[in-house]
């Protein structure tokens, strides 16, 4: 029987991870950035407040590592937003059930009108996304929704509640092809202290997602943590480090996606138990390029126009663009409540421009070599 990752977390004390990250020294970092294949310890090291002056050195090995796996492309999705309903209470997010919001789910009119503005705009690769709520937005709704949006796309992904082994194989029957779902934070006394209510509060349901993910074979396997929700965003990406090595090994046969999302204002939010610069974010993502360099690394629109246009260049190889995150965003210009506010607001268009004038191919479409516009 497979071991389960949960095993290996409660292996993993919190305040001793974090005293080893802040303990490497330069020689540490140094023996990480001379290595070519980096162990889980050599991670540590590029995590680590030591790896500060070194930066630049990481972005130029990872930039390389880049090239050489991906090229100079650089994959395009949106997220298709199809309700703010949801019957769990977490104090970061703008859906939260006890934010006195409007709440909407899309008819099939709607998402029929979401799906042709989406393509006419270019894209072929969408990230369907709900609130979590089980009667209202699960299974039965998506057995519906599915057939009616897997004609519009190529490649179709998810981010909604975690369902079971068996919901998993269904779904993909009808055309899923990959899930994101982030642990938001593998600090469990952390993760209890920000879901008040709802099935949201199973921490260890939520572990276990990527394993039934696995195990149901789903082709792309998404995973991160919501950075500044603990006290140390080195300890929980750390965690995200052993996640994704665990699967891996376990899971083979799927690919996965690392995503860097970084707390941002919405209804109802909390302020972030540890800051990160931006500065932090580049280490953060170089150093996930060296220890995996086959691994999609994802960023989204929570980052600014500046930041992505430096950054996407060094490491990264899949990017949101002209993102909604409130339902009915792209066909109805009529503000909804949105589950967080986005930083980058230019159209797809604008950022695609931007990325073909740093000598990279944006793919609207993932059985293409690219599309420029």
């Amino acid at each position: 029987m497979t071991p389960s990752f949960q095993k290996r977390l409660q292996a993993l004390d919190w305040d001793d991870t974090t005293l080893r990250i802040n303990s490497k020294t330069a020689v540490d970092v140094e023996h990480a950035l001379a290595a070519d294949i980096l162990t889980l310890d050599d991670f540590m090291a590029l995590l680590s407040p030591a790896a500060r002056p070194y930066i630049e050195l990481m972005a130029q090995k990872a930039q390389k590592l880049t090239r050489q796996r991906f090229g100079h492309a650089v994959g395009f999705y949106v997220p298709l937003y199809l309700s703010n309903l949801c019957a769990n209470d977490c104090t970061y997010c703008g859906f939260s059930m006890s934010n006195k919001i409007k709440r909407k789910t899309l008819s099939d009119d709607e998402i029929i009108n979401e799906c042709e503005t989406i393509r006419k705009i270019g894209f072929d690769s969408l990230l369907l996304v709900t609130g979590e709520h089980q009667s209202k937005v699960g299974m039965d709704y998506f057995r519906h929704t599915l057939p009616i949006i897997r004609p519009y796309f190529s490649s179709l992904m998810m981010e909604v509640q975690p369902l079971s082994t068996e919901e998993y194989k269904e779904l993909k029957t009808l055309g899923l092809d990959g899930v994101m779902v982030y642990q938001e934070t593998y600090h469990e006394p952390t993760y209890q202290l920000h879901h008040l209510k709802g099935k949201k509060q199973d921490f260890h349901w939520r572990l276990a997602t990527p394993e039934r993910l696995g195990e149901a074979g789903i082709d792309k396997i998404g995973l991160g943590a919501l950075i500044g929700l603990s006290n140390s965003w080195r300890t929980d990406c750390y965690m995200v480090a052993e996640h994704l090595l665990y699967l891996q090994q376990y899971y083979w046969q799927s690919r996965y996606s690392i995503s860097f999302p970084r707390l941002r204002p919405c209804a109802g939010g909390v302020e972030p138990a540890s800051l990160m610069s931006e500065a932090e974010l580049v280490q953060l993502i170089c150093a996930f390029r060296l220890l995996a360099p086959n691994v999609e690394l994802s960023l989204s629109t929570r980052e600014s126009p500046y930041f992505r246009d430096h950054v996407v260049p060094l490491a990264i190889n899949n990017v949101s663009a002209g993102s909604k995150t409130q339902p009915g965003g792209y066909a109805d210009t009529k503000e909804e409540l949105e589950q967080f506010s986005p930083n980058d607001n230019r159209s797809a268009t604008q950022v695609a421009h931007a990325l073909v004038q740093a000598g990279l191919q944006p793919v609207w479409k993932d059985w293409d070599s690219y599309l420029g516009r």
